[in-house]
């Protein structure tokens, strides 16, 4: 039997062992999974509140003229400039604190299981700055894994619009016929993408794992993918989905409350509300919403990278022998590693 210093024995790992030990490792360092969780969307949905009040304060005055123009009445220019560009601002905003939030969680899940394999301790601030260190590559292969992937979906999209376009003057059943071959186009071409989205699937474990840069990290997660790629596949897919269900019984209950405490702030509207009233009778319904999405989001976040990343584990243990490697790292007496 190998030895198993942490959440997971130093061997060759089922699928019993991968989700046992994505489970163990909440178990033990939950505190730091879900704290470094806590932080990272938590700050970055305050600094989107922060935009949004911003934005709403500099564009005020243009709402409520917009809001009380007549139905044969359109904005002024002067109006409604300033609120394309406040919200452009936020959607920037916006745009930038999910991708650092995303980085921050797929460096810093490896980051605590590395340490959770080897069955040693570890704190909040270490994992924090292990995972800050690694946030830039993560950036990177996250970045290029995504558009690698999309492409495929992309360009059959790309080809069904232009030939919806080139085929306006075109009779009825040429025009039927092409947009079948342009939907056809696109299901052909989905498998590519999945099949480039596993492919590079254990790219953030290896830019933690083995501090790779993004290149070097999708060419380990292409090279570790060879050969069990089905299996990959569809062990991410179960995570995925048990997280996802996971999130929506998390989110119900809130969903509730919050449309209990939208029915009663919109019962105290007037006839005729500006913005500013609006948002004050639905900000108990916003505030509970908000919290609902965020502790579902920590589970999404961290449950399938855990899994993952045991996945990059496997991999190794199966194609280069790391299980010894780790238990001497673990301090495994040599009787028990053979």
């Amino acid at each position: 039997m190998p030895p198993k210093p942490g959440v997971i024995p130093l061997g060759p790992l089922r699928l019993g062992d991968i989700f046992n030990g994505a489970f163990s490792t909440v178990g033990r360092h939950g505190k730091q999974l879900f704290g470094i969780g806590a932080a990272v969307y938590g700050g970055a949905l305050a600094v989107v509140v922060a935009a949004v009040a911003i934005g709403y304060s500099a564009t005020s005055d243009h709402l409520d003229r917009m809001f009380s123009l007549g139905s044969d009445e359109d904005p002024r220019t002067d109006d409604w400039v300033p609120v394309v560009i406040a919200l452009c601002a936020i959607a920037l905003v916006c745009l930038i604190a999910a991708v650092l939030s995303t980085a921050l969680m797929y460096a810093a899940v490896p980051a605590v299981l590395q340490e959770a394999v080897l069955g040693r301790p570890t704190t909040f601030s270490a994992v924090w700055r292990r995972a800050w260190a690694r946030v830039p590559a993560v950036i990177g292969t996250v970045f290029l894994s995504w558009v690698i992937a999309m492409i495929p979906l992309l360009l059959a999209w790309a080809g069904i619009i232009a030939l919806m376009i080139g085929t306006i003057a075109m009779d009825g059943g040429a025009s039927i016929a092409l947009v079948v071959i342009g939907i056809v186009g696109a299901m052909a071409t989905a498998p590519l993408a999945v099949w480039l989205w596993v492919k590079f699937s254990l790219a953030p474990s290896a830019v933690v794992f083995e501090n790779q840069g993004p290149i070097a990290a999708m060419r380990r997660s292409s090279a570790l993918v060879r050969g069990d790629w089905w299996r990959i596949f569809g062990i991410s897919l179960l995570a995925g989905a048990i997280a996802g269900v996971a999130s929506y019984l998390i989110q119900l209950p809130f969903s509730f409350i919050g449309m209990f405490s939208g029915m009663l702030g919109s019962a105290n509207l007037g006839d005729d509300p500006n913005p500013a009233s609006i948002i004050v009778a639905m900000s108990g319904y916003l505030v509970v919403m908000m919290i609902g999405q965020l502790v579902s989001q920590l589970i999404v976040a961290t449950f399938p990278p855990l899994v993952t990343g045991l996945l990059y584990v496997d991999r190794r243990i199966r194609t280069e022998n790391l299980g010894p490697v780790l238990a001497e790292a673990a301090a495994v007496p040599p009787q028990y590693t053979g």
